[in-house]
């Protein structure tokens, strides 16, 4: 299956193995993709070249965007050593979040100044700054700007707090960089996993009570694995999607649909 073949493109957030976007750049990379990786620091580039090498995928750049302040363009920076390499691209995946885990505790209300700018500075602005920076990127043909979100950005999750607010932002600014560069043939969507048992699922206090809890109310009574969230990306960032922008595609066994749990699904 080659639906990717000839598309070029990176992925930003892939900490191990289990990670969502690595679920994702093994679906790409299944059908065709060549792909480029960005990592923080050091200690997340060790674990990322095993999974490259496992997909023959040779490009790297560091980049932290949590440095993309004053003089220190760190974003800017990786797409300009992309464009010397490859001049152009046709995807950008975006899997970037952070929050103080120790805020994410207790209650919302008692969210650090601090901590809410430097979580929505993160998990949603650096959405907008990679966007811009990759769009003179993306050909006449246009491309595809994926981002991941979660249910806590519509209702309230336990001990998501401030990063139910920022994945909020990151989902308004879904639909206005959509309008922002539709034009250009460039189509912005976010994709809405269920719970995963990943390592920034795991920085979050009571995930196995969430994990159970959607498991056992969701319709189709089991939450994703991550070959299925890596098909749904794949629908939304190839050509099979070709009509869809400003979309939050949920990947939850329909979790997000459910407003009152039956009863027998919380015993």
């Amino acid at each position: 299956m080659s639906i990717m073949k000839s598309k070029k493109g990176l992925i930003m957030g892939v900490a191990n193995e289990r990670s969502i976007a690595w679920g994702i750049a093994k679906a790409l990379a299944d059908h065709g993709a060549e792909l480029a990786f960005s990592y923080q620091n050091e200690g997340f580039k060790k674990r990322l070249i095993p999974l490259m090498d496992s997909i023959k995928a040779t490009k790297f750049y560091e980049c932290d965007v949590s440095k993309d302040i004053n003089d220190t363009k760190s974003i800017e920076s990786m797409f300009n050593k992309i464009l010397e390499t490859w001049h152009e691209i046709d995807f950008v995946v975006h899997a970037l979040a952070y929050s103080d885990k120790e805020e994410l505790k207790g209650k919302y209300v008692n969210c650090s100044r601090e901590n809410f700018l430097n979580s929505l500075d993160i998990s949603a602005f650096s959405f907008t700054r990679t966007a811009k920076s990759a769009f003179p990127l993306m050909s006449s043909k246009g491309g595809s700007l994926l981002t991941l979100s979660y249910l806590g950005a519509e209702r309230t999750t336990p001990n998501y707090n401030v990063m139910g607010v920022a994945k909020s932002a990151l989902e308004a600014s879904i639909k206005y960089l959509a309008m922002d560069l539709g034009k250009n043939n460039i189509r912005v969507n976010g994709l809405s996993a269920g719970p995963v048992k990943t390592l920034a699922g795991a920085a979050i206090s009571g995930a196995r009570h969430v994990y159970r809890y959607s498991e056992s109310v969701a319709p189709l009574k089991f939450n994703p694995e991550l070959n299925e969230i890596g098909n749904s990306a794949l629908y939304l960032i190839s050509d099979l999607s070709s009509g869809v922008t400003g979309n939050i595609h949920h990947v939850d066994g329909g979790l997000h649909s459910v407003a009152i749990p039956k009863s027998n699904d919380l015993e």
